[in-house]
């Protein structure tokens, strides 16, 4: 997948635990909790969503790395075959 695929997807990942907030714009070095205010709920339903359309394993010590749209991004790149 290139990287406007992975995140496409992400956005796609994030806007289903969030629609509210499909259409705005998303800084891919910012943080969704500071940029949308989703919650650790919102967070984790984001991260199951991640491993459901990859089948990427991710690990709590993983989350870190997908709390910006560069990162997840990052993240996937590097996990995806």
């Amino acid at each position: 997948m290139t990287d406007a695929e992975l995140s496409d997807l992400v956005k796609s990942c994030l806007y289903t635990v969030a629609p509210d907030i499909e259409g705005e714009s998303i800084d891919p070095e910012k943080s969704f909790r500071a940029l949308f205010e989703i919650d650790s709920m919102d967070f984790l339903n984001f991260v199951i969503g991640l491993h459901k359309a990859t089948g990427v394993e991710i690990l709590e010590r993983d989350y870190p790395n997908l709390q910006t749209l560069s990162g997840a991004v990052a993240f996937l790149r590097q996990r995806l075959p």
